[in-house]
Protein backbone atom coordinates (compact mmCIF):
# COMPACT_ATOMS: atom_id res chain seq x y z
CA UNK A 1 0.00 0.00 0.00
CA UNK A 2 1.81 3.58 -0.89
CA UNK A 3 0.66 6.77 -1.21
CA UNK A 4 -2.96 7.93 -0.95
CA UNK A 5 -3.93 4.25 -0.59
CA UNK A 6 -2.98 4.05 3.02
CA UNK A 7 -5.25 6.42 4.81
CA UNK A 8 -8.50 4.96 6.12
CA UNK A 9 -11.64 5.83 4.49
CA UNK A 10 -12.96 8.11 7.34
CA UNK A 11 -9.20 9.21 8.25
CA UNK A 12 -8.85 12.69 10.00
CA UNK A 13 -6.11 15.54 9.92
CA UNK A 14 -6.78 15.74 14.00
CA UNK A 15 -4.74 13.91 16.89
CA UNK A 16 -6.23 10.42 17.64
CA UNK A 17 -6.12 11.23 21.39
CA UNK A 18 -9.06 13.82 20.68
CA UNK A 19 -11.01 10.39 20.27
CA UNK A 20 -11.33 9.45 23.95
CA UNK A 21 -10.64 13.12 25.14
CA UNK A 22 -12.78 15.16 22.67
CA UNK A 23 -11.83 19.39 22.74
CA UNK A 24 -13.95 21.42 25.03
CA UNK A 25 -15.46 24.53 24.38
CA UNK A 26 -16.48 27.27 27.00
CA UNK A 27 -17.21 29.73 24.02
CA UNK A 28 -19.89 31.07 26.91
CA UNK A 29 -17.85 31.08 29.85
CA UNK A 30 -17.82 34.48 31.25
CA UNK A 31 -14.50 36.41 31.61
CA UNK A 32 -13.98 38.02 34.84
CA UNK A 33 -12.49 41.49 34.98
CA UNK A 34 -10.08 40.81 38.06
CA UNK A 35 -8.08 37.55 39.00
CA UNK A 36 -4.88 37.56 41.44
CA UNK A 37 -3.27 35.55 38.37
CA UNK A 38 -3.67 35.09 34.74
CA UNK A 39 -1.74 32.24 33.04
CA UNK A 40 -1.87 32.20 29.23
CA UNK A 41 -1.78 29.09 27.83
CA UNK A 42 -3.92 25.97 28.97
CA UNK A 43 -1.40 23.13 28.35
CA UNK A 44 0.49 20.96 30.95
CA UNK A 45 2.20 24.01 32.55
CA UNK A 46 -0.77 26.46 32.64
CA UNK A 47 -2.88 23.93 34.20
CA UNK A 48 -0.15 22.66 36.73
CA UNK A 49 0.87 26.19 37.55
CA UNK A 50 -3.19 27.15 37.80
CA UNK A 51 -3.68 23.77 40.56
CA UNK A 52 -0.85 25.25 42.46
CA UNK A 53 -1.85 28.76 42.69
CA UNK A 54 -6.15 28.21 43.35
CA UNK A 55 -4.88 25.61 45.73
CA UNK A 56 -2.53 28.78 47.75
CA UNK A 57 -5.88 30.84 47.47
CA UNK A 58 -4.35 32.74 44.67
CA UNK A 59 -7.90 33.97 42.36
CA UNK A 60 -6.03 32.03 39.27
CA UNK A 61 -7.64 32.56 35.72
CA UNK A 62 -6.22 30.59 32.60
CA UNK A 63 -6.92 31.94 29.35
CA UNK A 64 -6.25 30.08 25.80
CA UNK A 65 -6.36 30.48 22.11
CA UNK A 66 -8.68 28.06 20.75
CA UNK A 67 -10.83 25.46 22.72
CA UNK A 68 -9.60 23.69 25.67
CA UNK A 69 -7.69 20.66 25.02
CA UNK A 70 -6.38 21.43 21.63
CA UNK A 71 -3.14 23.00 22.08
CA UNK A 72 0.51 21.10 21.57
CA UNK A 73 0.04 19.86 25.03
CA UNK A 74 -2.84 17.25 23.60
CA UNK A 75 -1.26 16.70 20.46
CA UNK A 76 2.48 15.48 21.76
CA UNK A 77 3.32 11.60 21.39
CA UNK A 78 2.54 11.46 25.01
CA UNK A 79 6.21 9.94 26.05
CA UNK A 80 6.96 10.85 29.87
CA UNK A 81 10.92 11.81 30.42
CA UNK A 82 13.02 12.58 32.56
CA UNK A 83 16.58 14.56 31.87
CA UNK A 84 18.89 12.14 29.45
CA UNK A 85 18.53 14.57 26.94
CA UNK A 86 20.34 16.89 28.56
CA UNK A 87 22.71 14.32 29.52
CA UNK A 88 23.43 13.06 25.84
CA UNK A 89 22.72 16.51 23.22
CA UNK A 90 25.54 18.34 24.67
CA UNK A 91 23.25 21.03 26.37
CA UNK A 92 25.07 21.13 29.73
CA UNK A 93 28.33 21.42 28.63
CA UNK A 94 28.51 25.75 28.07
CA UNK A 95 27.43 25.48 32.13
CA UNK A 96 29.39 25.74 35.48
CA UNK A 97 29.64 22.29 36.93
CA UNK A 98 27.21 23.42 39.96
CA UNK A 99 24.63 24.39 37.62
CA UNK A 100 24.75 20.99 35.19
CA UNK A 101 24.48 19.15 38.05
CA UNK A 102 21.42 21.19 39.32
CA UNK A 103 19.86 20.97 36.26
CA UNK A 104 19.94 17.42 36.27
CA UNK A 105 18.66 16.98 39.59
CA UNK A 106 15.45 19.71 38.28
CA UNK A 107 15.13 17.19 35.05
CA UNK A 108 14.78 14.27 37.47
CA UNK A 109 12.27 15.85 39.54
CA UNK A 110 10.13 16.32 36.74
CA UNK A 111 9.90 12.88 36.37
CA UNK A 112 8.87 12.56 40.03
CA UNK A 113 6.73 15.28 40.25
CA UNK A 114 4.42 14.03 37.30
CA UNK A 115 4.32 10.76 38.59
CA UNK A 116 3.45 11.69 42.52
CA UNK A 117 0.46 14.01 40.71
CA UNK A 118 -0.85 11.64 38.45
CA UNK A 119 -1.04 9.35 41.83
CA UNK A 120 -1.57 11.37 44.59
CA UNK A 121 -4.53 12.90 43.04
CA UNK A 122 -5.48 10.03 40.75
CA UNK A 123 -5.51 11.85 37.26
CA UNK A 124 -7.38 10.31 34.65
CA UNK A 125 -3.96 10.03 32.06
CA UNK A 126 -3.72 6.12 31.59
CA UNK A 127 0.04 6.48 32.42
CA UNK A 128 2.21 3.56 32.39
CA UNK A 129 5.99 3.33 33.11
CA UNK A 130 7.11 0.98 30.08
CA UNK A 131 10.84 1.83 29.61
CA UNK A 132 11.97 4.14 26.68
CA UNK A 133 13.71 2.98 23.91
CA UNK A 134 16.51 4.70 22.01
CA UNK A 135 17.84 3.01 18.66
CA UNK A 136 21.07 3.63 16.84
CA UNK A 137 20.03 4.67 13.21
CA UNK A 138 23.39 3.47 11.93
CA UNK A 139 26.24 1.17 13.48
CA UNK A 140 28.54 4.05 14.10
CA UNK A 141 25.41 5.41 15.82
CA UNK A 142 25.24 2.32 18.48
CA UNK A 143 28.86 3.47 19.85
CA UNK A 144 27.24 6.61 20.95
CA UNK A 145 24.52 4.98 22.94
CA UNK A 146 27.29 2.98 24.23
CA UNK A 147 28.64 6.53 25.68
CA UNK A 148 25.63 7.75 26.36
CA UNK A 149 24.64 4.41 28.73
CA UNK A 150 28.07 5.50 30.59
CA UNK A 151 26.52 8.87 30.91
CA UNK A 152 23.15 7.99 32.02
CA UNK A 153 24.75 5.37 34.38
CA UNK A 154 26.14 7.87 36.11
CA UNK A 155 23.47 9.87 36.82
CA UNK A 156 21.03 7.73 37.31
CA UNK A 157 22.23 3.96 38.15
CA UNK A 158 20.35 1.43 37.38
CA UNK A 159 18.36 2.79 34.75
CA UNK A 160 19.61 1.88 31.64
CA UNK A 161 20.65 -1.24 29.68
CA UNK A 162 22.00 -1.33 26.06
CA UNK A 163 20.58 -3.50 24.03
CA UNK A 164 22.74 -4.98 21.22
CA UNK A 165 21.55 -5.54 17.78
CA UNK A 166 21.62 -9.14 18.18
CA UNK A 167 19.24 -9.13 20.67
CA UNK A 168 17.38 -6.19 19.32
CA UNK A 169 14.36 -7.67 18.08
CA UNK A 170 13.68 -8.53 22.17
CA UNK A 171 12.54 -5.23 21.72
CA UNK A 172 11.87 -3.98 18.36
CA UNK A 173 10.71 -5.68 15.41
CA UNK A 174 12.01 -5.31 11.57
CA UNK A 175 15.54 -5.10 11.69
CA UNK A 176 16.18 -2.02 10.76
CA UNK A 177 17.74 -0.52 13.61
CA UNK A 178 21.50 -1.79 15.05
CA UNK A 179 21.32 -1.65 19.09
CA UNK A 180 19.44 0.26 21.57
CA UNK A 181 19.71 1.59 24.62
CA UNK A 182 16.64 1.10 27.16
CA UNK A 183 15.85 3.68 30.21
CA UNK A 184 13.77 1.47 32.27
CA UNK A 185 12.29 4.04 34.30
CA UNK A 186 10.16 6.42 31.77
CA UNK A 187 7.10 5.94 30.77
CA UNK A 188 4.03 7.06 28.78
CA UNK A 189 -0.06 8.49 28.96
CA UNK A 190 -2.60 9.61 27.17
CA UNK A 191 -2.07 13.56 26.44
CA UNK A 192 -5.37 14.95 25.41
CA UNK A 193 -6.89 12.55 28.47
CA UNK A 194 -4.22 13.48 31.11
CA UNK A 195 -4.51 18.17 29.64
CA UNK A 196 -8.34 16.89 30.67
CA UNK A 197 -7.09 15.27 33.88
CA UNK A 198 -5.17 18.80 34.77
CA UNK A 199 -7.93 20.86 33.84
CA UNK A 200 -10.51 19.42 36.56
CA UNK A 201 -7.99 19.42 38.51
CA UNK A 202 -7.12 23.20 38.60
CA UNK A 203 -10.96 23.68 38.62
CA UNK A 204 -11.04 21.64 41.68
CA UNK A 205 -8.66 24.13 43.37
CA UNK A 206 -10.68 27.30 42.24
CA UNK A 207 -9.05 28.10 39.08
CA UNK A 208 -11.37 29.30 36.20
CA UNK A 209 -10.08 27.90 32.57
CA UNK A 210 -11.29 29.91 29.54
CA UNK A 211 -11.18 28.81 25.94
CA UNK A 212 -11.34 30.63 22.74
CA UNK A 213 -9.94 33.59 24.30
CA UNK A 214 -6.73 34.32 22.75
CA UNK A 215 -4.79 37.12 24.66
CA UNK A 216 -4.45 40.09 22.21
CA UNK A 217 -2.06 42.06 25.03
CA UNK A 218 -0.24 42.68 28.24
CA UNK A 219 0.29 46.05 29.05
CA UNK A 220 1.77 46.97 32.59
CA UNK A 221 -1.09 49.00 34.51
CA UNK A 222 0.60 50.52 37.96
CA UNK A 223 1.66 47.10 39.93
CA UNK A 224 -0.22 45.15 37.83
CA UNK A 225 -0.94 44.33 34.26
CA UNK A 226 -4.25 44.98 31.50
CA UNK A 227 -5.25 42.04 29.50
CA UNK A 228 -6.79 42.82 26.41
CA UNK A 229 -8.52 39.76 24.76
CA UNK A 230 -11.16 39.64 22.45
CA UNK A 231 -14.00 39.01 24.93
CA UNK A 232 -13.07 41.81 27.06
CA UNK A 233 -10.28 43.36 29.37
CA UNK A 234 -9.42 41.59 32.97
CA UNK A 235 -6.97 43.00 35.51
CA UNK A 236 -4.24 40.99 37.16
CA UNK A 237 -1.56 41.50 39.68
CA UNK A 238 0.38 38.79 38.05
CA UNK A 239 0.70 37.15 34.71
CA UNK A 240 2.11 33.83 33.38
CA UNK A 241 3.10 33.03 30.11
CA UNK A 242 2.86 29.19 29.41
CA UNK A 243 2.95 29.36 25.69
CA UNK A 244 5.60 26.97 24.81
CA UNK A 245 5.63 26.16 20.85
CA UNK A 246 2.97 28.77 20.53
CA UNK A 247 4.97 31.36 21.81
CA UNK A 248 5.12 33.86 18.25
CA UNK A 249 2.06 35.50 19.95
CA UNK A 250 3.47 36.08 23.18
CA UNK A 251 5.49 39.01 22.65
CA UNK A 252 8.63 40.32 21.27
CA UNK A 253 10.91 38.69 23.95
CA UNK A 254 9.72 35.30 23.64
CA UNK A 255 8.78 35.21 19.97
CA UNK A 256 12.71 35.67 19.83
CA UNK A 257 13.64 32.93 22.08
CA UNK A 258 10.99 30.78 21.53
CA UNK A 259 10.61 28.69 18.37
CA UNK A 260 7.71 26.70 17.05
CA UNK A 261 8.80 23.94 15.33
CA UNK A 262 6.23 21.38 13.76
CA UNK A 263 6.11 17.97 14.26
CA UNK A 264 4.04 15.32 12.91
CA UNK A 265 2.17 12.20 13.95
CA UNK A 266 0.29 9.35 12.44
CA UNK A 267 -2.11 7.05 14.30
CA UNK A 268 -2.84 3.26 12.06
CA UNK A 269 -6.02 1.58 12.23
CA UNK A 270 -6.49 -1.12 15.05
CA UNK A 271 -3.45 -3.80 14.05
CA UNK A 272 -3.75 -7.90 15.02
CA UNK A 273 -2.30 -8.38 18.06
CA UNK A 274 0.74 -10.66 16.88
CA UNK A 275 1.99 -7.85 14.70
CA UNK A 276 1.55 -5.54 17.27
CA UNK A 277 4.03 -8.27 19.41
CA UNK A 278 6.20 -8.54 17.06
CA UNK A 279 6.88 -4.97 16.32
CA UNK A 280 6.51 -3.59 19.80
CA UNK A 281 6.45 -6.78 22.34
CA UNK A 282 6.66 -4.54 25.74
CA UNK A 283 4.94 -1.49 24.68
CA UNK A 284 7.91 0.69 24.81
CA UNK A 285 8.31 4.49 24.16
CA UNK A 286 10.34 4.53 21.51
CA UNK A 287 13.18 7.07 19.44
CA UNK A 288 15.71 6.75 17.23
CA UNK A 289 19.29 8.37 17.17
CA UNK A 290 18.32 10.58 13.73
CA UNK A 291 19.38 14.10 13.66
CA UNK A 292 15.29 14.86 12.49
CA UNK A 293 14.30 11.86 14.78
CA UNK A 294 11.75 9.94 14.70
CA UNK A 295 9.80 8.44 17.19
CA UNK A 296 6.69 5.61 18.17
CA UNK A 297 4.69 4.12 20.51
CA UNK A 298 1.60 2.01 20.80
CA UNK A 299 -1.86 3.50 21.81
CA UNK A 300 -2.58 3.47 25.72
CA UNK A 301 -4.75 0.48 24.38
CA UNK A 302 -2.16 -1.66 22.71
CA UNK A 303 -4.10 -2.15 19.39
CA UNK A 304 -2.75 0.98 17.00
CA UNK A 305 0.98 2.94 16.36
CA UNK A 306 1.41 5.77 17.01
CA UNK A 307 4.88 7.36 15.14
CA UNK A 308 5.90 10.79 14.43
CA UNK A 309 8.66 12.59 12.96
CA UNK A 310 9.01 15.04 10.16
CA UNK A 311 8.95 13.99 5.92
CA UNK A 312 9.89 17.28 4.63
CA UNK A 313 11.55 20.28 5.39
CA UNK A 314 8.40 22.85 4.96
CA UNK A 315 5.24 22.25 6.90
CA UNK A 316 2.51 20.82 4.43
CA UNK A 317 -1.02 19.47 4.61
CA UNK A 318 -1.87 16.65 6.77
CA UNK A 319 -2.92 14.12 4.31
CA UNK A 320 0.64 14.29 2.83
CA UNK A 321 2.79 14.32 5.64
CA UNK A 322 0.73 11.13 6.50
CA UNK A 323 1.66 9.34 3.22
CA UNK A 324 5.51 10.36 3.97
CA UNK A 325 5.32 9.20 7.75
CA UNK A 326 3.33 5.83 6.81
CA UNK A 327 6.24 5.34 4.47
CA UNK A 328 9.14 5.92 7.38
CA UNK A 329 7.00 3.40 9.54
CA UNK A 330 6.92 0.63 6.45
CA UNK A 331 10.92 0.71 5.79
CA UNK A 332 11.03 0.07 9.87
CA UNK A 333 8.25 -2.04 10.03
CA UNK A 334 7.20 -3.94 6.63
CA UNK A 335 4.32 -5.67 8.87
CA UNK A 336 2.69 -2.59 8.89
CA UNK A 337 2.18 -1.99 5.09
CA UNK A 338 -0.90 -3.84 4.76
CA UNK A 339 -3.13 -1.27 6.95
CA UNK A 340 -4.70 2.06 7.18
CA UNK A 341 -4.20 5.47 8.82
CA UNK A 342 -6.89 7.03 10.44
CA UNK A 343 -5.42 9.94 11.93
CA UNK A 344 -2.71 12.51 11.31
CA UNK A 345 -1.53 16.01 13.24
CA UNK A 346 0.73 18.24 13.77
CA UNK A 347 1.77 19.78 17.03
CA UNK A 348 4.35 22.74 17.88
CA UNK A 349 7.58 22.19 19.73
CA UNK A 350 9.09 24.69 21.43
CA UNK A 351 12.72 24.73 21.04
CA UNK A 352 15.59 27.19 22.39
CA UNK A 353 18.65 27.85 21.78
CA UNK A 354 20.96 26.47 24.09
CA UNK A 355 18.48 23.77 24.34
CA UNK A 356 17.34 23.86 27.78
CA UNK A 357 13.99 25.23 29.54
CA UNK A 358 13.69 28.44 30.61
CA UNK A 359 11.94 29.98 33.63
CA UNK A 360 11.73 33.52 34.79
CA UNK A 361 10.89 37.28 34.95
CA UNK A 362 10.59 39.62 31.98
CA UNK A 363 9.14 43.07 32.56
CA UNK A 364 7.47 42.04 35.25
CA UNK A 365 5.47 39.31 33.85
CA UNK A 366 6.37 35.79 34.37
CA UNK A 367 7.34 32.33 32.27
CA UNK A 368 8.02 28.95 31.93
CA UNK A 369 8.85 27.81 28.03
CA UNK A 370 11.55 25.84 25.76
CA UNK A 371 11.05 22.12 26.97
CA UNK A 372 12.84 21.09 23.88
CA UNK A 373 10.92 18.02 22.87
CA UNK A 374 10.78 16.56 26.18
CA UNK A 375 7.43 18.57 27.56
CA UNK A 376 4.87 16.27 29.65
CA UNK A 377 6.92 16.03 32.58
CA UNK A 378 8.88 18.92 31.96
CA UNK A 379 6.19 21.61 31.13
CA UNK A 380 4.24 19.92 34.56
CA UNK A 381 7.05 20.67 36.37
CA UNK A 382 7.84 24.18 34.84
CA UNK A 383 4.26 25.14 36.12
CA UNK A 384 4.19 24.15 39.20
CA UNK A 385 7.75 25.85 39.97
CA UNK A 386 6.78 28.88 38.51
CA UNK A 387 3.99 28.71 40.64
CA UNK A 388 6.20 28.44 43.70
CA UNK A 389 8.19 31.12 42.83
CA UNK A 390 5.32 33.47 42.10
CA UNK A 391 3.98 32.43 45.65
CA UNK A 392 7.26 33.05 47.20
CA UNK A 393 7.39 29.21 48.67
CA UNK A 394 10.50 27.85 46.70
CA UNK A 395 12.92 26.35 48.99
CA UNK A 396 15.38 27.18 46.64
CA UNK A 397 15.18 28.19 42.72
CA UNK A 398 14.41 26.09 40.02
CA UNK A 399 17.87 25.03 38.09
CA UNK A 400 15.93 26.73 34.74
CA UNK A 401 15.93 29.96 36.35
CA UNK A 402 18.87 32.40 34.65
CA UNK A 403 19.71 35.87 33.58
CA UNK A 404 20.80 34.12 30.36
CA UNK A 405 17.87 33.32 27.68
CA UNK A 406 19.97 33.88 24.67
CA UNK A 407 17.80 34.69 21.30
CA UNK A 408 17.57 32.45 18.67
CA UNK A 409 19.32 34.30 16.01
CA UNK A 410 17.66 35.07 12.84
CA UNK A 411 13.89 35.06 13.96
CA UNK A 412 13.37 38.09 11.84
CA UNK A 413 13.53 34.89 8.92
CA UNK A 414 11.65 32.11 11.15
CA UNK A 415 9.96 30.99 8.26
CA UNK A 416 13.51 30.55 6.22
CA UNK A 417 15.51 29.52 8.93
CA UNK A 418 13.29 26.12 10.62
CA UNK A 419 12.74 24.81 6.71
CA UNK A 420 16.83 25.34 6.55
CA UNK A 421 17.94 23.50 9.80
CA UNK A 422 15.27 20.77 9.16
CA UNK A 423 16.40 20.21 5.57
CA UNK A 424 19.87 20.00 7.05
CA UNK A 425 19.30 17.34 9.48
CA UNK A 426 17.50 14.79 7.34
CA UNK A 427 20.29 15.69 4.62
CA UNK A 428 22.93 14.24 7.37
CA UNK A 429 20.70 11.82 8.37
CA UNK A 430 20.28 10.50 4.77
CA UNK A 431 24.10 10.76 3.75
CA UNK A 432 24.62 8.47 7.27
CA UNK A 433 22.67 5.62 6.30
CA UNK A 434 23.89 5.70 3.16
CA UNK A 435 27.64 5.76 4.46
CA UNK A 436 26.51 2.95 7.17
CA UNK A 437 25.19 0.99 4.02
CA UNK A 438 28.46 0.75 1.68
CA UNK A 439 30.65 -0.19 4.80
CA UNK A 440 28.75 -3.17 5.48
CA UNK A 441 28.44 -3.76 1.44
CA UNK A 442 32.04 -3.70 1.72
CA UNK A 443 32.17 -6.28 4.58
CA UNK A 444 29.91 -8.71 3.19
CA UNK A 445 31.70 -9.08 -0.12
CA UNK A 446 34.57 -11.49 -0.08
Amino acid sequence: MTGANCLAADFQATPYWWVAAPPESTAHEPLPSKADVVVVGAGFCGLSAAAELGGAGRSTVVLDAGPLGTGGSSRSGGMVTGGQKFVVSGALAAHPAERQQAILEDAKASLDHIEAIIARHDLDAEYQRCGRLITAFTPAHYNRLETWAMLLDAYAPGTVELIPAARLEEEIGGGFYFGALLIKNYGGLHPAKYNRALRRFARSKGATVIGNCPVNGIVRDGTGFRIETPRGMIRADQVLLATNGYSDTAGDFLRARVIGAASYIIATEPLPRDVLQRINPHCRMISDTKRSLAYFRLSPDRTRVVFGGRVNARDRDEALAATGLFEQMCEIWPDVRDFKLTHCWRGNVGMTYDHIPHLGVHDGAHYAVGCNGSGVAMMTYLGHQAALKMLGRQNRPCAFESDSFPKVPLTAVRSLLVPAVTRWYMSRDWLDRQISRRRQSRRRSP
